[in-house]
């Protein structure tokens, strides 16, 4: 049965969530600073082996680069895409309603905890290739993986940010769900290159993520998600 995985995953986030704000009212701030430190350089260094993984070929015996272009020009056009369409300013809407339907108007931190925790949790490598593998053979193992990792991540998120960290359990659905379908549909066409330069590009994207949760906001990482269609658009002109 595809689709199962991205069920799993979301059901998942929903309980670390849970979870995370019951252990909210007895955390320090300083012990909630610190979790989001450590979460933070964790995502950054996560980031650069994925991204690492995707540049760095051992041919001979000897170490080559490669997809440096492709890098650059994802986040380059992606991010001006993303600037011309304002996904950012969107995604905070979108939170901001959220915050409205949940009678949450008095959290100062539900919209970055929704933002955040959204993206760093559909972004990575393992939620798109995830994705393509239920809905291509109906396996789901990579997903149940990820909604372990994810249980985690979002204890310690809703721990710090609180309840709008919940409401990135629906940018699973939508997210990996999408992909999900459109991999059921044309699995057939979906090759192990641009699966490979979906995840590189990801996770360039979770990097940037670590950075603005250690160091406050430093990327507009939403303004720069169009960067994941350059390399589809690379695979069908090659």
């Amino acid at each position: 049965m595809f689709g199962l995985g991205v069920l799993i995953n979301a059901g998942a986030v929903l309980a670390g969530g849970v979870l995370g704000l019951f252990l909210n009212k007895g955390m320090r701030k300083n012990l909630q600073e610190a979790l989001m430190a450590g979460c933070g350089v964790a995502s950054m260094f996560i980031g650069i082996a994925g991204t690492l993984q995707g540049m760095l070929h051992i041919e001979n015996g000897t170490i080559t680069t490669g997809g440096s272009m492709l890098l650059i020009f994802s986040l380059v056009l992606g991010g001006l895409a993303g600037e011309a369409i304002g996904i950012e300013r969107r995604m905070d809407t979108l939170g901001e309603a959220l915050k409205r339907l949940f009678h949450a108007e008095k959290d100062a931190r539900f919209v970055e905890g929704f933002v955040n925790t959204s993206l760093i949790i559909c972004v990575g490598a393992m939620a798109i290739v995830g994705s393509i593998q239920d809905g291509f053979q109906g396996d789901a193992t990579m997903l149940t993986a990820k909604a372990v990792l994810d249980f985690s991540i979002v204890i310690v998120f809703a721990s710090t940010y609180g309840p709008g960290v919940l409401c990135s359990a629906l940018a699973i659905l939508v997210y990996e769900g999408s992909l999900t379908l459109a991999a059921h549909f044309v699995g057939n066409f979906i090759g192990e290159a641009l699966v490979a330069d979906l995840s590189f590009i990801g996770s360039a994207l979770i990097f940037c993520v670590g950075v603005n949760i250690a160091f406050g906001k430093k990327f507009r990482v939403g303004n720069m998600l169009p960067a994941l269609l350059v390399p589809v658009a690379y695979a069908v002109i090659r």
